[in-house]
């Protein structure tokens, strides 16, 4: 590992960042414009947020692909004392007053609506970056954020043009990738070109002459590699740090979900059904609604998942570019098919698959390198198997007892695995999912389902009570 810088300034963060954290925050206060390539799982969120506030950075505008929009949000909110903001449609018109009044110190936007919110007029075709008239509003933001920044790789693409002019004369400009260079280095020109460090490398031309030439565009790759060290990049991989990170890490990753009108009316009449059981006082009318309650329960719970699919697969998508290996739990057979129609090459241990098939799924994502996801049902995939050759895992949807939680966590995290486990939970934001995986994380020492362990409708249980009094 290269040698990074102490962090001596002192901070006001919520949370104390482990020491290559720090050094990674000192590197992003000395550089100002530089890419963070750490890989995932060691909190490039994190350090950005850091380092925007120890600068005292703000206004700051964070870009991010539309699935993670909340999750900075919550980041934010969960490392630092400053607001954020994400920019909707509700806010269109009101944003800027709400940053200039400091009610928020942070507005969040995905690449899609760059143009909704930051660009007045640009021509139908064949325009260029000097043409496009931008918000003057966007001269406020004294930084910018642009996470998963090999999206904005492509010179010529709309959402690249529209970055970098955003960008344009900021003292801050942090880009977050694991993966800055897809497949040449000819991927980089515009990243540089966003934070105005393409000089450095001898301009447009300077940069393909001495770095993409050839067959495969690829030249002078070390020498690439110690500019762009010594200039703006700095990575760090979990073998580096390991005697830093916790065994198992568990974060949470809110997302909004797509089918909200249907949401809502399935939510409405489980309350309804809830409210009926509370006040019910036969004990057989009260069995029937509870039972009638978790079926509706249950279907709710489908429909949060539908909702969220759209997100997790741009997730996915971004994760595994890295050239990461992810585990991706679930369970209905309807999420199933949507994961394996969206990434068609993933490996699968499902009810459906037979015991051959599981276990070539088992081997190939073990052995092939190039097998980057599998998807895993939770029940047919829980237990039993070894799946180490991955650090990540991730679910769509969650088991009901913390111990499930683990058992599937540990697929990944058992005897064999080389570096700590981070596990993640996709949780639709405004439902019941956080409330849910809430109640199972402060179940820790508790056995018991909530509603049972084989799908069977329990008896009165401490656990329905808690659900019920959580959503009434």
């Amino acid at each position: 590992m290269r040698d990074m810088p102490e962090l001596s300034i002192k901070h006001n963060l919520k949370i104390v960042p482990y020491h290559y954290q720090q050094q990674g925050i000192a590197k992003g206060l000395e550089l100002k414009r530089f890419i963070n390539g750490d890989e995932p799982g060691l909190g490039k969120t994190f350090q950005a947020a850091a380092t925007v506030d120890i600068a005292n950075a703000f206004p700051c505008l964070v870009i991010c692909p539309s699935s993670l929009k909340i999750n900075w949000q919550r980041e934010f909110d969960k490392f630092t004392h400053r607001k954020a903001l994400v920019l909707n449609d509700s806010v269109k018109t009101t944003w800027n007053y709400l940053l200039e009044m400091k009610t928020y110190d942070i507005a969040i936007v995905n690449y899609e609506s760059l143009k909704k919110f930051f660009v007045w007029d640009v021509p139908k075709k064949n325009w260029r970056l000097k043409d496009v008239v931008f918000s003057p509003y966007i001269r406020m933001f004294k930084s910018v954020i642009i996470d998963e920044s090999h999206r904005v790789k492509d010179t010529g693409a709309q959402q690249t043009k529209f970055t970098k002019g955003i960008c344009i004369g900021k003292e801050y400009i942090i880009l977050l990738s694991g993966t800055p260079v897809v497949n040449r280095p000819g991927d980089l020109i515009s990243q540089l070109a966003i934070m105005d460090r393409l000089k450095e490398f001898g301009g447009v031309g300077g940069f393909y002459l001495n770095y993409c030439s050839g067959d495969k565009e690829a030249s002078n790759l070390q020498e690439l590699q110690e500019s762009l060290y010594d200039k703006c990049f700095f990575r760090r991989e979990k073998k580096e740090v390991l005697t830093e990170l916790p065994e198992k890490t568990r974060c949470d990753i809110y997302t909004d979900i797509t089918n909200r009108d249907e949401y809502d009316v399935a939510y409405q009449d489980l309350e309804k059904y809830l409210r009926e059981y509370k006040q019910a006082t036969e004990w057989e009318i009260k069995r029937k609604l509870k039972n009638e309650a978790l079926v509706k329960f249950m279907a709710l719970r489908g429909i949060c998942a539908k909702g969220k699919i759209k997100y997790v697969i741009d997730y996915v998508r971004d994760f595994t570019s890295t050239g990461k290996k992810l585990i991706l739990f679930c369970s209905l057979h309807d999420i199933v098919d949507d994961l394996k129609k969206a990434f068609p090459k993933a490996l699968s241990v499902t009810g459906r698959d037979s015991p051959t098939m599981k276990q070539y799924a088992v081997d190939a994502f073990q052995n092939d390198d190039s097998r980057k996801l599998i998807i895993c049902s939770i029940k047919a995939a829980g237990v039993g198997l070894t799946l180490t050759a991955a650090s990540d895992v991730a679910f769509i949807e969650f088991p009901w007892t913390y111990a499930d939680c683990c058992q599937c966590e540990d697929r990944a995290h058992r005897i064999g695995a080389k570096y700590p486990v981070t596990c993640r939970y996709f949780l639709g934001q405004g439902t019941v999912d956080g409330r849910i995986y809430n109640m199972i994380q402060s179940k820790r020492n508790i056995a018991n389902t909530i509603v049972g362990a084989n799908d069977d409708i329990p008896e009165d249980t401490q656990y329905f009570n808690e659900l019920i009094n959580s959503i009434t």
